[in-house]
Order: structure tokens, then C-alpha cells, then sequence
């Protein structure tokens, strides 16, 4: 077992002191154990309202904490995102939890420990999008260039198992887009988001079991009438929710190969956006057994 592949499967031994800033994988491990079961989380991606999908409450105060720090260096998050952590059409080597997708045997990332993962301050001064070439296209496709797209590994991921990535895909072109979404399904896009499944076996889990699931958002709160989701639509209605997503859910497929990974993959409706403006996808991806 390589260096890299070690530290991703590690557990932690001893005490893990919980430290600022993004966590690693072990105090991820430590103090913010998952709340979810992947069956868990499919459901509540499929449930119609991605609100279900949840960070542990100590590990959002933690972010909290942290984004006061990046906000008063940065002046926003948006700031931070483009003036550091997004780095267009590279490969991410600033997180500390790498993806297993990304490791060859003779190229490994960096692993970067909490007192080596230094800010290089910009202060504060906000930068722009980089300028789009006159033959951009309109919107996000499974076709797109890596130069418009940073894929990341979500630095606070969601309360779900260790084993499973939460990677970001943002893109400098729209996800959402008139081309896209046919107008007689546009306001329920516009509350509902975008949501799709690739490499299952079996079904993903279906909406009516999302009961059976809701203890484990105890700790939030959640009870089933405090949902907000559309009414399941007609076959032409649901078939033009399929194709609003497609672009994406072909991307998803190329990228996280269905022989090798099961993946759940939404877009956030714009209530949901935590960075409004600035479009990603966010990927939950399993490796499959072989």
C-alpha cells in the first residue's frame, strides 16, 4: 500500500486533538463521525429536497469560525475560491482529503498537513472570473474544458461515511440554462435543483422510503412536513427533468467510471446556493468492491 493510499483508509490511533480550519481525514474520523449510511444518503439525494443533506452541526461550527477568518483576509468566500483555492483546469493539491481517483502508483499527491496548509493572503482584493473567450459556450456540458472547470475535494464534506468522496465540480459556464430546462419545468428546477445516479446496480432508493431515514437527521431537526419538494410530474414532465440534467450526468458517467464507482450527484437549486453565482456540481462517489 502506497504512502497516500494509506493515510486515505487510515483510522485514527490514539487521541486525535481537533484542530481549526479544514479537518483531515482522522479528525473527520475522531470528532465528526458520519450520521449518514450511503443507502441513507442516496435517499435523501433522491428525496426530492436536497435540504436534507446535512454537515455535522460541529463540524459547520468549525467552518463557521474559519469562514470569519477567510472573510475578514479574503473579503468573501467568493474571493478565497477564486483568488486561492480554485484553480482552473488543474488537478487539486491543496486538499486534505485527496481523492483515490487521482492516485496513480508514480503520481501521488501531496499530503498536506493542518500546520503546512498555509493561506498565501490576497488581501481582500476581489478578482473577477477569468475573462471568457468570445467562443464560450453557453452552458456546462459533459464536453466542456477542463479550462473552465476546478474539481475539488469538498474541504467540509457532509456527514456521510469515510469511504465515500464528496468532490465539487465548478464551472465558470452555467449549470442551469434556458437551452437547458424548458420553461414548463423551471420553477420546479428553480426550488428542486438537479439530481441524478450513475453505476448503481439497483435502483437508487426510493422517495417513499425517506421515513425510514429521517432519524438519522435527528440532530437537525428534520421531520417530514417541514420538507420542500415538488410533486412527482408527469412522464413528459419528469422526462424533461431528466434532460435538464443530462449534460451533467454524462459528465459524471466519463469521469467516475461506472465499472469502477457508484456515484449520487446533485445541483443545488438556487435557494440552496451557498456561493450564489458561481456554479458547481457537487459528486458523493463510491468505489465499488472488485
Amino acid at each position: 500500500m502506497t504512502v497516500s493510499a494509506a493515510v486515505l483508509n487510515s483510522t485514527p490511533g490514539g487521541d486525535v486533538p481537533p484542530g481549526t480550519g479544514p479537518p483531515t481525514r482522522e479528525e473527520l474520523l475522531a470528532h465528526y463521525p458520519a450520521k449518514f449510511t450511503w443507502s441513507q444518503l442516496k435517499t435523501f439525494v433522491n428525496s426530492g429536497d436536497l435540504g436534507l443533506l446535512k454537515r455535522d452541526r460541529m463540524l459547520q461550527k468549525r467552518y463557521d469560525a474559519w469562514a470569519v477568518g477567510i472573510n475578514a483576509e479574503y473579503g468573501s468566500i467568493i474571493n478565497y475560491l477564486m483568488n486561492y483555492r480554485l484553480q482552473w483546469g488543474k488537478r487539486d493539491n491543496l486538499s486534505l482529503l485527496p481523492s483515490t481517483l487521482d492516485i496513480g502508483e508514480t503520481d501521488e499527491p501531496e499530503v498536506i498537513s493542518t500546520t503546512d496548509h498555509k493561506i498565501n493572503s490576497c488581501h481582500g482584493i476581489p478578482r473577477d472570473l477569468p475573462a471568457l473567450p468570445d467562443d464560450t459556450p453557453p452552458y456546462f456540458t459533459a464536453n466542456t474544458q477542463s479550462k473552465f472547470i476546478s474539481i475539488i475535494q469538498n474541504d467540509w464534506p457532509y456527514s456521510v461515511p469515510p469511504e465515500i468522496e464528496h468532490t465539487l465540480v465548478w464551472t465558470q459556464v452555467p449549470v442551469f440554462h434556458e437551452d437547458l430546462i424548458d420553461e414548463s419545468i423551471s420553477s420546479r428546477i428553480v426550488q428542486d435543483g438537479l439530481w441524478g445516479f450513475t453505476g448503481n446496480t439497483t435502483p437508487p432508493p426510493s422517495p417513499s422510503t425517506l421515513p425510514t431515514c429521517l432519524p438519522a437527521l435527528a440532530d437537525w431537526g428534520i421531520t417530514i412536513d417541514k420538507l420542500v419538494r415538488s410533486e412527482k410530474g408527469s412522464v413528459t414532465e419528469e422526462e424533461l427533468v431528466r434532460r435538464a440534467g443530462q449534460e451533467v450526468h454524462n459528465f459524471v458517467r466519463r469521469r467516475w467510471s461506472e465499472d469502477e464507482w457508484e456515484t449520487a450527484w446533485f445541483v443545488n437549486p438556487p435557494r440552496l446556493q451557498s456561493v450564489p453565482g458561481l456554479a458547481h456540481i457537487h459528486v458523493f462517489a463510491s468505489r465499488k468492491h472488485t
